[in-house]
């Protein structure tokens, strides 16, 4: 069974179909090796993937967020760890030209136009060891000095660090006018004080190398400030951009890699002969329900962010709209491959099948933000009646926000 497709998301996802199976030869050696899949993104690249979410008017695909998803899905499929990796790419993008087109701003359009010429490759880079990633607040500080900041911090899980040119990242500013805010910046990964150890050597995702990222007293002019909040509160702008793209996002990879381990088993099952076994055709059955229930709440996402009636109410309820996406697929996800280990038995624990990988692959799953603990939190905050932080809205920030010295 899969899913119910539009003529152009289905042209979309038979060009990913091609990918994910060469993605799928190479992945057991980056998963064995540590390393991270650059020919798959010279395919990703020749393919014109990188610049999928660039409007046409600007010389992209001008896919949006319902033809990001199921395309995220189907690379999963083939390699979850580079499906991953190009998220981080792939999303902010379609964060940007999402609001290039409601803005038509210079700044965003000339962004977007270095990702089609192949001058940009992103990274989202927020994480940070100790604190909780949910864009309220960093360990990074932000220095005043003439022109702009200065930033000074470690990151971690950088992914897609690896091929990046350029990522966005998160510093606090403590002596801003009115209090500490939380600036959103854009700096370029050959900046002096850039620093990218080697410290990636995980159970699952291991091919995305989503290695640490050091920044010594790293320029940041103020052009390229693009945002900044009071620290601990929930901005209407990070709800529209992050919350509202990033969630599905993760969503499809963890329900590709989920669907992967699926049609692989399916096939398995079949040529041994089992297709008939009642007791395996429910365990199928259990996984396939667990993955359209994804499905319905990933794309529900996407419509509700192209309506935009995601932004129509508070802030918080966007954002806990956002997680239970991430949370219901994510816990789907690792619920079927646990499933498909009663059905495949011994043949689950071989590294010799490309399984055992997808099974590591999808434990990542649960604590990406937004994490399992905190998303029930946030939800039962939300169903209860509690304000978990202060909210500003668009009117409060203004459309180009930055911190004053």
């Amino acid at each position: 069974m899969q899913p119910l497709l539009t003529p152009k998301q289905q042209a979309l996802v038979d060009r990913a179909a091609k990918l994910a199976d060469i993605f799928a030869e190479r992945a057991a050696e980056h998963d064995r090796d540590n390393t991270f899949p650059h020919q798959n993104y010279d395919d990703l690249r020749e393919a014109g993937f990188l610049r999928l979410s660039v409007p046409e008017e600007l010389g992209g695909s001008g896919a949006g967020l319902p033809e990001i998803l199921p395309v995220l899905e189907r690379l999963a499929m083939g390699d979850g760890a580079t499906a991953l990796a190009f998220t981080m790419h792939l999303s902010p993008l379609g964060q940007w030209a999402s609001v290039w087109r409601r803005t038509k701003a210079p700044r965003l359009a000339q962004l977007l136009r270095k990702a089609v010429d192949g001058e940009l490759v992103w990274a989202s880079i927020t994480s940070e060891t100790g604190l909780r990633n949910d864009m309220t607040d960093a360990k990074t500080r932000a220095v005043r000095v003439e022109g702009g900041f200065e930033l000074t911090g470690r990151k971690s899980f950088a992914t897609n660090s690896a091929v990046a040119t350029h990522c966005s990242t998160t510093a606090r500013y403590e002596d801003a006018d009115g209090g500490p805010r939380l600036l959103l910046c854009q700096i370029g990964l050959d900046q002096p004080g850039v620093t990218i150890h080697q410290t990636w050597n995980t159970m699952g995702m291991r091919g995305t190398q989503s290695n640490d990222v050091e920044l010594d007293k790293v320029f940041v002019e103020d052009a390229a400030v693009v945002h900044s909040l009071p620290v601990k509160h929930l901005d209407s702008r990070v709800l529209e951009t992050v919350w509202a793209w990033a969630m599905p996002a993760f969503s499809a990879v963890y329900t590709g890699v989920a669907a992967g381990a699926l049609d692989w088993t399916v096939q398995t099952l079949i040529q041994r002969g089992k297709a008939e076994d009642p007791v395996l055709q429910d365990v199928i059955g259990e996984c396939q329900i667990l993955l359209e229930s994804s499905r319905a709440l990933i794309y529900r996402q996407a419509e509700e962010v192209t309506s935009r009636r995601l932004f129509t109410g508070d802030i918080q309820d966007g954002v806990a709209r956002s997680a239970v996406v991430k949370y219901t697929a994510a816990n789907n996800a690792v619920q079927v491959m646990q499933r498909l280990v009663d059905a495949l038995g011994g043949m689950s624990y071989t590294k010799a099948l490309p399984f055992e990988r997808m099974w590591r692959d999808v434990q990542a799953s649960t604590f990406m933000p937004m994490g399992n603990l905190a998303t029930r939190k946030l939800v039962g905050a939300n169903v209860l009646g509690v304000r978990t932080l202060p909210e500003i809205g668009p009117d409060e920030t203004g459309p180009d926000s930055r911190a004053k010295g």
